[in-house]
């Protein structure tokens, strides 16, 4: 088009201009050809030429501008605000850059003292100032390093008043007037004033930068991370000292964003070094550091040294099996047999752990049933010594549950059918 100042253009208009024209930012060169940039009004000065916005452009805060929000949400170790205002900006345009209307502000950029928590110095809905520290890609800002920075606005969270300020309990800035809550907020200079920060008010003392906490108000404070999905009216019903649901516990991730799974602490059992596995260790199997499991890929594993390990592996396992004593399957139970009964024909040849009597889902016993020893060599000893032994004119079967036949895992006969329950010493 032939160009005229005054003209409307929009992005990818192209202009019919000499060569040698200096152009500003709203006009590019494309293919031998001007074109417009951006919607608006075309501008054609006496030593530039260019395209003029006929809206203005979202406001994007710029690391060192002072900021106004308001707390929206808190994390375990960051508080997220809502960006309100940028000061000194003279565009009476008040739109915010859809990536950048929020604004994270870290645990340790609250105010020069120990806090393990964002919540525990300002709550969700108040109102701060502070200053960007980083613009893209995402607002940081800091509430540090200046005493008109930090919270200007804050309610109670009992009644929803304004919380004036008091010093009259240690470690303690704010109080309510109508209720007695008490707390603390990383006070501005200018809270209760607005932006606008007197010049004969010092409330920095308040803050107690750098000093110890009270043991009173440790107490209260978010050491786990506590409360950042609460309200405050929720957190005031719940009170400051509770267990966080499970849902609201965030569980480690690796880098791709995945749980980490649980490490248990182990023992290698070829080398003997300890280490640590991500599953719970089973007594009487191998278990290898990361070493020892390249050396045996790569057969560097002498015999001597697997003989070693089998030895280590058979100890562990007989300690385990100590343990949890020895588990017999009983077979031939008459169906009124007691417990009672079962105990007193047994336990002359071992002391037992437990009796259970397995039954249907009508609670009437099947006729069979498992005993525990406490010793697991006494155990297999009592049964070869009870073949002949009877209950109520039945003989009873004996047979170790692990070892095959009536108590073999997963078999007919060992009581985990669908509808099976037990009785239980």
């Amino acid at each position: 088009m032939s160009p005229s100042d005054g003209s409307f253009v929009t992005p990818g208009t192209s202009l019919s201009l000499s060569d040698d024209i200096v152009t500003g930012s709203g006009i590019g060169r494309h293919q031998n050809q001007w074109v417009a940039l951006r919607s608006g009004t075309l501008s054609i000065g006496e030593e530039v030429v260019d395209v003029i916005a006929s809206v203005s452009t979202p406001k994007i805060p710029q690391e060192g501008e002072v900021i106004i929000g308001r707390v929206s949400r808190l994390h375990s170790k960051t508080a997220e605000i809502e960006i309100l205002h940028i000061e000194g900006r003279e565009d009476a345009n008040r739109t915010q850059d859809a990536l950048h209307r929020t604004a994270d502000i870290f645990v340790s950029e609250i105010v020069d003292r120990f806090m393990p928590s964002p919540g525990d110095g300002m709550r969700s809905r108040d109102i701060v100032r502070a200053k960007v520290i980083q613009s893209e890609p995402m607002v940081k800002a800091s509430c540090k390093g200046d005493p008109s920075l930090g919270v200007l606005h804050s309610i109670c969270p009992v009644c929803g008043v304004f919380l004036n300020v008091s010093d009259s309990t240690p470690d303690q800035n704010v109080m309510c007037d109508r209720c007695d809550y008490t707390g603390y907020r990383a006070l501005s200079n200018g809270y209760g004033h607005g932006h606008v920060i007197p010049e004969d008010v010092d409330l920095s003392p308040l803050n107690r930068v750098g000093e110890r906490w009270t043991e009173e108000m440790d107490g209260r404070l978010g050491h786990d991370g506590a409360r950042p999905y609460l309200s405050p009216m929720a957190d005031f019903r719940r009170g400051e000292n509770h267990k966080m649901p499970n849902s609201q516990i965030r569980k480690p991730t690796g880098r791709d964003g995945r749980p980490r799974r649980e490490m248990h602490a182990a023992t290698c059992t070829l080398c003997g070094v300890a280490t640590k596995v991500p599953f719970q260790p089973t007594p009487g199997k191998p278990i290898r550091c990361r070493d020892c499991m390249d050396k045996v890929k790569s057969g560097e594993v002498s015999q001597e040294e697997f003989a070693k390990e089998r030895e280590v592996i058979n100890k562990m396992k007989h300690e385990a099996e100590k343990a949890a004593g020895l588990k017999v399957f009983v077979g031939g139970l008459p169906h009124t047999a007691t417990e009672e009964e079962i105990r007193e024909v047994v336990e002359p040849h071992g002391s037992l752990k437990k009796i259970d009597i397995v039954t249907d889902r009508e609670g009437s016993p099947k006729g069979f049933g498992f005993i525990v020893f406490d010793d697991p060599d006494q155990g297999r000893a009592a049964i070869k010594a009870m073949k002949d032994i009877k209950l109520g004119g039945r003989r009873l079967r004996f047979e170790e549950a692990n070892s095959g036949g009536g108590g073999r895992k997963g078999g007919r006969g060992n009581g985990k059918g669908r509808g099976d329950h037990r009785r239980r010493n």
